[in-house]
């Protein structure tokens, strides 16, 4: 069902539902030095270790010389090469519950890779103004039965979004609320479109806008939404939702790649079908009788358009193609159509 929504060619279908010992988290890649991409990892934003961790960094940086739109694309992507290139279904994720977010107790990680993203989970969690206590109840449930193979206790998903735009240079509220819940900035955006408001992000309906890598699309669950406007009569209220960012728009092929958090437990990419009318591209909804939340809202980032393939464009995938062939291209990444430039000299990378 999933291939026939999404249009995945055999390989794509096989990886993602075959047996589990085909489709195992492969080892994730160690973020580039800071020279290649400067960009202060999230681990580096707590102290401590799992059960004893603390925030030892909350502000934000300030603007970079790269373009808004490809430094959030370099940041989310170098994020998902760190979790091991994790391709899935895009509608399963781990919703944000309205108001607080909702305990879960079960861990999807086996304990070694819990133990090797837990301090970057926690960085993410640093960029929001809740993030210390949050991470002070996940030392708690660290020190229980369950050790560090106990799933955070709280989605995490809006936090590594927030985290993003942290480092991506929207760390100023008035131009990216960060929070523990996505409705929370994406009100903000609907405060732009309605109020001029402030805010880098200006919401649309689905299909107003064509479809940016660094914009963000999001859904919801409890309530559900269809359209902006449901979701006005609800501002301010808590609501399960859940945004990613965009990093590749493929007309062609109708497709749009996107990165979110707490996927799966991991920082995942998600290849959305898609459709065009005239200059438009934007993602389709689920067809009939097939699981899926339809995205309700399109955030608009308000900066120049970007490069046509900023995938391509990242430093982790120039990276990678210094690498070959003595580094294998992960399997997840064969799945994506990303035409990534060899650099002149790959010295530096």
């Amino acid at each position: 069902m999933l291939r026939r929504w999404l249009g995945l060619p055999a390989l794509a279908f096989l990886l993602l539902h075959s047996a589990p010992a085909a489709r195992a988290q492969v080892p994730g890649l160690e973020r580039l030095p800071s020279a290649v991409l400067p960009v202060t990892p999230p681990s580096a934003r707590v102290n401590g270790e799992p059960g004893a961790l603390r925030v030892a960094a909350a502000s934000c940086p300030g603007p970079s010389a790269t373009p808004v739109r490809q430094r959030i694309v370099d940041i989310a992507v170098q994020e998902w090469a760190f979790f091991g290139f994790r391709v899935v279904d895009p509608f399963e994720v781990d919703d944000e519950p309205a108001g607080v977010p909702r305990i879960r107790r079960r861990s999807r990680l086996d304990p070694v890779e819990a133990a090797r993203v837990a301090e970057s989970i926690a960085g993410y969690w640093s960029a929001t103004s809740d993030g210390a206590w949050i991470i002070e109840r996940q030392n708690a449930v660290w020190q229980g039965p369950d050790g560090i193979a106990a799933r955070w206790q709280y989605p995490w998903s809006a936090a590594f979004v927030s985290w993003v735009m942290c480092e991506g240079g929207l760390g100023g509220q008035t131009q990216f609320r960060r929070a523990v819940a996505h409705h929370v900035y994406i009100d903000q955006a609907i405060r732009v479109r309605d109020a001029g408001g402030s805010g880098a992000y200006t919401a649309f309906d689905v299909g107003e806008r064509g479809v940016e890598p660094g914009d963000l699309l999001c859904s919801a669950r409890r309530p559900s939404y269809d359209s902006l406007a449901e979701r006005r009569q609800q501002m301010g209220a808590g609501a399960r939702t859940h945004c990613d960012i965009v990093v590749k728009v493929e007309a062609a092929s109708g497709r749009i790649y996107a990165i979110g958090g707490n996927v799966r437990a991991s920082v995942a990419l998600k290849m959305l079908p898609a459709a065009t009318v005239g200059a438009i591209t934007s993602p389709t909804r689920p067809a009939a009788g097939t699981r899926g939340r339809p995205i309700f809202a399109h955030l608009k980032l308000g900066a120049p358009a970007g490069a046509d393939d900023a995938l391509g464009q990242t430093p982790t995938m120039r990276a990678l193609a210094c690498r070959q062939p003595a580094f294998r291209m992960p399997a997840q990444v064969a799945l994506v159509d990303i035409s990534i430039p060899r650099p002149i000299s790959c010295q530096a990378e």
